[in-house]
C-alpha cells in the first residue's frame, strides 16, 4: 500500500518506521527539514511542505496514496489535512486528535470529514494504564474480543509454586489458562511449547478470561488487589484521561502539576481529584503529599529523565504499583534494567493501533485484523483474526494443522465463548482467534500456516 504520513515528529516517525516494516511504500510530510533528516535514515520519501496545502499533498502523491495519516502538532491541523486528502481523492485518512474537548462530539466529525479513524494516543494510553491499576500486579494487560480475553504479562516470583514446572503441568494448578510467551533474561524470547520448563525471574505472557486470570494470580504466589489511592506525577493529557478513568473506578486521585494554568484546567474537568500545584521531583512535596501511603505511583511528565527518577524514588519510599512513562525510543536496554515498574511507550501504543487498521485494511476481504498488540518489548505480536468460510483452517483440528514455527493459537472466541484450545479444537467461521507469535506482518488468519511444511 501507498502511505502518506503527514507529519514527522515521535509518532510520525515511530509510524513510518513500522509500516515500512510492514512492506509498505511510505511518504512522510513536514515543514522541519531537520525533523525530515531524522525519518531519511529509513528507505522512504520525504517532502518538504505544508501538510495542509494542496500543493504538498498533490507532491507527496495524496491523490493516488491507499492512505493519508495526519500527525502533526494540532488537532486542527491534522483534521483539515485529512479533509483535503479526502476531496484530492485518497482511499482512507486517519488523523490524530487529542484535545479532550473534541472527544464527546468524535462520532460527528468522523462522519463529516469522512474521517476512517481518529486516534487519541493519550487516551489509548491511559485506558491500557488504568487496566494495569485494576490489576496491579501485573506488567502489562492487553484486552482481546472487548474484554472478554486478556493477555497478562508478569514476573514469577521467586517462591512461585510455578518454578521449574513444566507447562503441560499447568492445567493441574489452573485450567482455562495459556502461558503463551516468556522472557527469560535480557535478550531471550519463547513461544513455549508443553515441555518448556519455567523458572523464577522469567516474565510470562499468559492468555486467560478475567475471571480465571484473578484465580490464576494467587496460585503463581503473586498478591493483587485494585488500588485505591493513585498519585499522578504531571498534569497531560494522560493524567486527565487516567484520573477520570479511575474516578470513575471509584479510586482517590491526587494530581501533581508544576503549570498553575493546567492546575485550574484540571480542577474545572476533575473536581473529584485533588490537584496539586508544585514540582512533582521535589522530595519533600512527595512526602508531605503521602507518596509513601499511595498504592500507585505514575510518572506521566513530558520529560523522560523526570520520570526515570520520580519513579525511581517512588519504588525507594513505597511499595505502590510504579507507572512510568517513556517517550524515547532509544536506551531501552537501560530503561528494562532498572525498576520502573509497567513502562509505558505512548508513541508504539498508537502506532499499534494503526498497524492493526492497515492491516485489515489491506486485506478487507478476507480474515481480518481485528486487534493487534506488539508484545515482549517489541519482539512478538498477539494479534486476533476472525475467519471467515473462505479461511483454509476451518473445519480442521488443530493438531493437524501446519502452524508457523514460534506461533501459538491462544483462545478462540465463539459467540463470546472463550476455548482454551486442544488439539482436537477446530476453528469454525465467526470465530475469532487470538495468536501469540514472534512472526511479523500476518494479515491474514491462513497467514499462520506453514505453506512450505504443507507442500512437503
Amino acid at each position: 500500500m501507498k502511505i502518506v504520513i503527514i507529519g514527522a515528529g515521535k509518532i510520525g516517525s515511530t509510524l513510518a518506521d513500522q509500516l515500512l516494516r510492514e512492506g509498505h511504500e511510505i511518504v512522510v510530510v513536514d515543514e522541519d527539514q531537520s525533523a525530515l533528516d531524522a525519518v531519511n535514515t529509513m528507505d522512504v520519501l520525504t517532502i518538504a511542505g505544508n501538510g495542509i496545502s494542496k500543493e504538498t499533498q498533490i507532491d507527496a502523491g495524496v491523490p493516488d496514496a491507499d492512505l493519508a495519516i495526519a500527525v502533526m502538532s494540532t488537532d486542527e491541523e491534522n483534521l483539515l489535512a485529512c479533509l483535503i486528502a479526502k476531496k484530492l481523492g485518497v482511499g482512507s485518512t486517519i488523523a490524530r486528535v487529542r484535545n479532550p474537548e473534541y472527544s464527546s462530539g468524535m462520532r460527528l466529525i468522523k462522519d463529516d470529514l469522512g474521517l476512517s479513524m481518529a486516534l487519541n494516543p493519550e487516551l489509548a494510553s491511559a485506558a491500557e494504564i488504568a487496566r494495569i491499576l485494576r490489576a496491579p500486579s501485573a506488567i502489562k494487560i492487553d484486552t482481546f474480543s472487548r474484554g472478554r480475553v486478556e493477555l497478562h504479562k508478569v514476573n514469577l516470583p521467586a517462591d512461585s509454586p510455578l518454578n521449574g514446572m513444566k507447562l503441560m503441568e499447568l492445567g493441574k494448578v489452573q485450567s482455562g489458562v495459556l502461558i503463551c510467551a516468556v522472557e527469560r533474561g535480557e535478550h531471550d524470547v519463547f513461544i513455549p511449547s508443553g515441555t518448556f520448563e519455567l523458572k523464577a525471574g522469567d516474565r510470562i505472557s499468559f492468555v486467560a478470561k478475567p475471571r480465571i486470570a484473578a484465580k490464576f494470580f494467587p496460585k503463581l504466589g503473586i498478591k493483587t488487589n485494585p488500588v485505591k489511592r493513585i498519585m499522578l506525577l504531571g498534569g497531560g493529557r494522560i493524567s486527565y484521561y487516567l484520573a477520570k478513568q479511575m474516578l470513575e473506578f471509584g479510586a482517590s486521585v491526587k494530581i501533581i502539576e508544576s503549570n498553575a494554568e493546567t492546575c485550574d484546567f484540571l480542577a474545572e474537568l476533575l473536581p473529584d481529584a485533588s490537584i496539586i500545584h508544585g514540582d512533582a521531583t521535589n522530595e519533600h512535596l512527595l512526602a508531605e503529599e503521602g507518596i509513601a501511603k499511595m498504592d500507585a505511583v505514575a510518572s506521566l511528565t513530558g520529560i523522560d529523565e523526570e520520570n526515570v527518577l520520580m519513579s525511581l524514588y517512588a519504588r525507594s519510599v513505597t511499595d505502590a504499583k510504579i507507572v512510568t512513562k517513556i517517550n524515547r525510543p532509544t536506551f531501552s536496554h537501560i530503561i528494562k534494567s532498572m525498576d520502573l515498574g509497567s513502562v509505558f511507550h505512548p508513541r508504539y501504543i498508537a502506532a499499534d493501533h494503526i498497524v492493526r487498521f492497515v492491516r485489515a485494511l489491506q486485506n478487507s476481504l478476507g480474515s481480518n485484523v481485528e486487534t493487534l498488540y506488539k508484545i515482549v518489548g517489541n519482539k512478538a505480536e498477539a494479534l486476533e483474526f476472525r475467519a471467515t468460510a473462505k479461511s483454509a483452517v476451518c473445519g480442521v483440528p488443530l493438531m493437524e494443522l501446519q502452524l508457523l514455527p514460534n506461533l501459538l493459537i491462544g483462545a478462540i472466541n465463539r459467540s463470546g465463548k472463550i476455548l482454551t484450545p486442544g488439539g482436537r479444537d477446530t476453528i469454525e467461521p465467526g470465530d475469532t482467534v487470538i495468536v501469540v507469535t514472534t512472526v511479523t506482518g500476518l494479515n491474514d488468519l491462513d497467514d499462520i500456516l506453514d505453506k512450505r511444511r504443507a507442500k512437503a
